[in-house]
């Protein structure tokens, strides 16, 4: 198993492999000089809402989608913003836009991932965006609302046959906002892990993932590949294991 710790620095260690990182959807060390993140920003529809679940998987695979482009591979346009973010820390950060400001930011550099609701919601859309400081951003960017971000928790993942399955702590009251950056974690140390084979046929699948929460006893009693252990400075008490991935 690869545990991904974030400890009260913000700093990160993939206990298997010895990486230094961060998994913090939110937090920022006020003595950090230049705090980077990838950003992230969920559509938001006031009268057609997306699911919870649907825009946790829509954001997954938004973060691999980007980190797997080619532009994002050495001698392309963001490989040097990727691999200073990789190497230092992956925090993201969640924002929320509808009508003409979401529309704005698709022109900004970046990917879109949409996935298909199921009946009476909407579908969820979010893009990712290479990493970059935190301040300043684009006015666009910026303009957006982090905080709060709630999406109707409802039903079950309507994916099948996903190659990666993101596992929520049963325990843990979150914002779709924290669980969506955290389910961007799994899916990332997933992606950077995973056997060369499974990132093929996983990348051949659009990076679909399948969302669910664990049931107590699994979450007991299970242990998976990936574990995403959040410090616990926003939302949550303390360090806290929020998701798990397989495949």
């Amino acid at each position: 198993m690869i545990v991904f710790i974030t400890d009260q620095c913000g700093r990160a260690a993939v206990v298997a492999s010895c990486q230094a990182r961060v998994a913090s959807a939110d937090v920022m060390d006020e003595d950090e000089p230049d705090p980077w993140a990838m950003q992230l920003v969920v559509m938001r529809d006031r009268h057609l809402p997306a699911r919870q679940v649907d825009v946790c998987e829509a954001a997954a695979r938004a973060v691999v989608t980007l980190l797997d482009d080619p532009r994002a591979a050495e001698g392309g346009p963001w490989f040097q913003a990727v691999r200073h973010w990789n190497d230092d820390r992956i925090r993201k950060l969640v924002r929320r836009a509808d009508g003409k400001r979401w529309t704005d930011v698709q022109g900004l550099d970046g990917v879109t991932v949409e996935q298909a609701g199921v009946e009476g919601f909407g579908p969820a859309a979010v893009r990712a965006f290479p990493p970059a400081p935190v301040h300043p951003l684009p006015k666009m960017l910026d303009k957006l609302q982090v905080s709060g971000t709630h999406f109707p928790d409802e039903g079950t993942s309507a994916t099948v046959g996903a190659v990666v399955t993101i596992e929520i702590n049963p325990a843990l009251e979150m914002t779709t906002g924290k669980i969506a950056a955290q389910c961007g974690h799994a899916a990332q140390i997933a992606l950077q892990t995973m056997p060369d084979a499974v990132r093929e046929v996983w990348r051949a699948d659009r990076f679909r993932v399948r969302v669910v929460t664990a049931t107590e006893p699994q979450w007991r009693d299970a242990g998976r590949p990936v574990s995403i252990v959040d410090a616990g400075f926003t939302e949550l008490d303390g360090p806290t294991e929020t998701t798990r991935a397989r495949w």
